[in-house]
């Protein structure tokens, strides 16, 4: 059953939910979005567990302020989680304080999650290429689990996946024993290919500077050579955050190019510029397909690419038209080159 939202309307929602539960699906899982929360596009969806995970710097051309932007995800907690039911919040999170003021406050069952965590807490994290080992403390009991994703992010996202399942019934061990079989999203720190001298090309949704910066910091550990990455930012859209990506690249990578994301109706030679403005020394080059082409080339031994910003999209925005691209097709077509 696919939707074209992460939170559509309420009425195809609902028909959507009744329509799985009537084919014997038991669990089901929702992004709450803030624009979704904010537009009530969820209330009346019984929910057994929600989960908060993190608040950065996103959807700003929607938000007024920050603030407007907390209060919009915390309606999940104060308005439509009910009373009794189970907040998973992660506790290494700046804003959990005002989550679990509201989840108390609503008498909500509480698992906390991360480094700062109880219920589950995070105690260490080794990384093993494109896996890691975690050490958790679950419920007071010591247990290891072996995530088959890279970067410390993937394991704050895991252990709230676990505690949303905890919460909707399902038995710990359970719940822990299932992260060790997950699988990546596509077009989320996802290795698109190799070159025939081992570099390694990785394809990343990331589009918001907290986003990039947890990229690149969960590849630095698999890069022996250089950490290459090729990125933009989207048009009409928030425009504070590209120099912040701008800094985020250059302080976190090797070599930096700066190419067109989905430019939509602004100057696309506008929108790179405010991120080369913080981003002293990156290549600009427009073209997206072809920044990414001669990044691949660039590949030497040990060194890694990512890819950032538009991850699963099969199409780049340009004024009023969206002209079929993908990541993956340029990645791959660049490597085919490279190997011929």
């Amino acid at each position: 059953y696919r939707v074209a939202a992460d939170a559509p309307d309420p009425v195809a929602l609902h028909a959507g939910l009744d329509r799985l539960a009537r084919e014997g699906v038991t669990h089901a899982a929702l992004e709450a979005s803030s624009h979704g929360l904010d537009q009530r596009r969820l209330d009346g969806i019984r929910i057994e567990a929600a989960g908060f995970t993190n608040l950065g710097r996103d959807h700003m051309d929607y938000h007024p302020t920050v603030a407007d932007y907390l209060a919009a995800k915390m309606r999940l907690f104060a308005d439509i989680l009910p009373e009794g039911r189970t907040a998973a919040i992660d506790m290494d999170d700046a804003h959990s304080p005002e989550v679990i003021a509201t989840a108390t406050r609503r008498h909500q069952s509480l698992i906390r999650t991360g480094r700062k965590g109880s219920e589950l807490k995070l105690l260490s994290i080794t990384p093993s290429g494109f896996r890691q080992m975690l050490a958790v403390e679950a419920f007071g009991e010591a247990r290891d689990v072996a995530l088959p994703l890279a970067g410390a992010f993937q394991a704050s996202n895991a252990l709230i996946a676990a505690g949303l399942a905890i919460g909707a019934g399902i038995a710990t061990d359970t719940a822990l024993a299932a992260l060790e079989k997950l699988e990546g999203a596509p077009g989320r720190l996802e290795l698109a290919g190799r070159k025939a001298n081992g570099a390694l090309v990785f394809i990343d949704y990331a589009h918001k500077p907290d986003a990039l910066q947890s990229v690149l910091a969960a590849l630095r550990p698999m890069t022996r050579g250089r950490l290459v990455v090729v990125f933009g930012a989207g048009g009409d859209r928030d425009p504070g955050k590209r120099p912040m990506m701008g800094r985020i690249a250059s302080a976190n990578a090797d070599v930096v190019f700066v190419t067109d994301d989905n430019p939509r109706s602004e100057d696309a030679a506008e929108i790179r510029a405010a991120i080369l403005a913080e981003a002293p020394g990156a290549i600009e080059i427009g073209d997206r397909a072809r920044a990414i082409a001669e990044a691949v080339a660039m590949l030497g031994p040990g060194d890694v690419l990512c890819v950032a910003g538009k991850g699963h999209e099969t199409g780049q925005i340009v004024g009023g038209e969206v002209i079929p691209f993908s990541d993956h097709r340029v990645v791959a077509e660049a490597l085919a080159r490279e190997a011929a």
